[in-house]
């Protein structure tokens, strides 16, 4: 798990215990989740209740901190948990059943993957005995979804459900944000267990650079002042990074052109005189044209 980082910034999922550890607490696996998830911060959970995720249910239902928005399809309630990513700067949350549920979120995950939005997805698995055996509604949905995820979890075991959702907000939160699956055993909601936060977390191979490498900003601005006619070709991480400010005294200094991907649209101003717009089939002429000139 080694996720390359594009520099973007986005808040870290913090205990609000204060950092204190809370005395250990019998509880079952469901009420652990969403505990969990009150811990991190999460506030709304989209989602549509179904046979293996349902024991999460009656917890998520008496949780004052966790508001849960019924969907009418799990691909809406992805969709939904981007949309709430991309507008808060928190990480999105969405939540489905084994199978043709998890299954339905595989889009807005791609979605979320290709435009570096920070969402977990919890998905309800059948019991831990029966996976690998054909069973009712059962999907490897882990394997299916690993090419279009930061990580993702296959947790069997109640006690491990804090740690796994700690891992998993901090891992869709740094770096370049990204979504997490976390897909939970039926039977680990079930069990019984003990809760108390924060948990030990420990990544030893997630390691994302956030912290620009002085030495190669050097040469970018030795090819950006030796460049007959420079572009600068503006992608969401802008946004992501609060830079836009930065990135306006930037063209204005290079006095270089700008076009923005549909991710950075708004990173810097529509009407001023430098900025040609977004390339691409749906773009302008202007940017299409700029990208395609020699420098």
């Amino acid at each position: 798990m080694t996720e390359q980082a594009t520099g973007a910034h986005h808040p870290q999922p913090r205990p609000r215990s204060g950092g204190h550890h809370s005395a250990p607490e019998q509880v079952t696996g469901a009420q652990s989740l969403i505990r969990s998830l009150e811990e991190v911060g999460a506030d709304t959970v989209f989602g549509i209740p179904g046979g293996c995720i349902l024991p999460a249910y009656d917890p998520l239902m008496d949780s004052t901190r966790v508001r849960h928005v019924l969907v009418r399809h799990e691909q809406g309630a992805g969709h939904a948990a981007e949309g709430y990513a991309l507008a808060t700067g928190k990480v999105g949350v969405c939540m489905a059943t084994s199978g043709p549920g998890a299954t339905n979120l595989v889009t807005p995950i791609a979605d979320a993957h290709m435009d570096s939005v920070p969402m977990v997805a919890i998905t309800g698995q059948v019991a831990s005995k029966a996976i690998g055996t054909d069973a009712f509604q059962e999907a490897d949905i882990v394997g299916i979804t690993m090419p279009i995820t930061k990580h993702n979890f296959l947790v069997t075991k109640a006690d491990d459900i804090p740690r796994v959702i700690a891992q998993a907000f901090h891992i869709a939160s740094t770096g370049r944000p990204g979504p997490v699956l976390v897909d939970i055993a039926k039977d680990a909601l079930q069990a019984k267990t003990t809760f108390s936060w924060p948990p030990a977390m420990d990544l030893p191979g997630y390691r994302p650079v956030t912290k620009p490498h002085a030495k190669q900003i050097r040469e970018a601005a030795k090819l950006i002042t030796q460049a007959k006619r420079p572009v600068l070709y503006v992608g969401g991480g802008v946004l992501k990074a609060q830079a836009t400010a930065e990135l306006k005294v930037l063209a204005e200094l290079t006095g270089a052109p700008v076009t923005t991907t549909l991710m950075a649209l708004g990173a810097f101003p529509d009407n001023h005189p430098q900025h040609l717009g977004m390339p691409g089939m749906h773009g302008s002429v202007a940017a299409v044209t700029g990208l395609q000139r020699p420098t």
